[in-house]
């Protein structure tokens, strides 16, 4: 694994819960380095161990510290969260960009940190100016308030994103081969001759046309040899409810 992960700070956390929760969601994209800033409840904290559930390798090796400026002693470029504009000089950049950056001081032997402030009013301006940056996440204007896992969820998310390599569709078979053309076209003259049987064609012209948008349509959806037989039981069970109601 990557010796130069980033480091998950959250300062003064107030609810084990929330540090579970973070925790969680660290471990979810891969991160295991967290951080704590004179949690207010103490440490260790059940709460926080019940909410982290699986995640105990994240919180078992969380590491304490008394200040924000020992916790970050052996960073080397740090962004802090926030929700609103600071009076001071920095650039700002949102997950994605932080994620970049991150991405590419690690690829240099460079450790990087984020830092997360205290559930009710955030990060100071005196431990904001200690960063290099800041993240602000391009939320709803008129309410973009997060909680503390959702925040560190959704900033470890674009870390991991930025390197995931997992195709944005992929097709999921049940194991059985696609349906040959012979099968598929069998299946679609048994359709063909239920149709006649059962009067559908209306219109004796209009039904080339209409038999042209049922096979395109089953010939599209890329069937397997289950599914055609699926559909041919399909059209014989309801052949044989119409034979009975007459």
């Amino acid at each position: 694994m990557d010796e130069c992960l980033p480091a998950i700070v959250l300062v003064e956390p107030q609810l084990g819960d929330n540090v579970g929760s973070a925790a969680r969601a660290m471990l979810n994209c891969g991160l295991t380095d967290l951080r704590l800033v004179k949690p207010r409840d103490g440490w260790p904290n059940p709460r926080a161990q019940a909410m982290a559930s699986g995640a105990r390798e994240v919180i078992d090796n969380a590491r304490v510290f008394e200040t924000l400026a020992e916790a970050i002693a052996d960073l080397q470029w740090i962004c802090a969260t926030t929700g609103r504009r600071r009076d001071m000089v920095k650039d700002e950049v949102t997950p994605v960009e932080a994620a970049h950056q991150i991405r590419r001081r690690s690829a240099a032997g460079e450790r990087s940190g984020i830092l997360f402030g205290r559930e009710r009013i955030g990060l100071t301006n005196e431990e904001t100016v200690l960063a290099d940056a800041i993240l602000t996440v391009p939320l709803n204007p008129a309410f973009c308030s997060l909680n503390l896992g959702q925040a560190v969820l959704l900033v470890s998310y674009e870390w991991f994103r930025v390197a995931d390599e997992t195709p944005p569709r992929q097709h999921i078979d049940d194991g059985y081969p696609r349906a040959t053309r012979q099968e598929l076209l069998g299946f679609l003259d048994h359709l063909e001759e239920a149709l006649d049987a059962g009067g559908y064609f209306k219109v004796e012209e209009m039904k080339p046309s209409s038999l042209q948008s049922i096979r395109n349509v089953f010939t599209r959806a890329e069937l397997t040899d289950r599914e055609v037989r699926t559909f041919h039981g399909i059209v014989t069970n309801l052949v044989g409810m119409r034979r009975d109601q007459l």
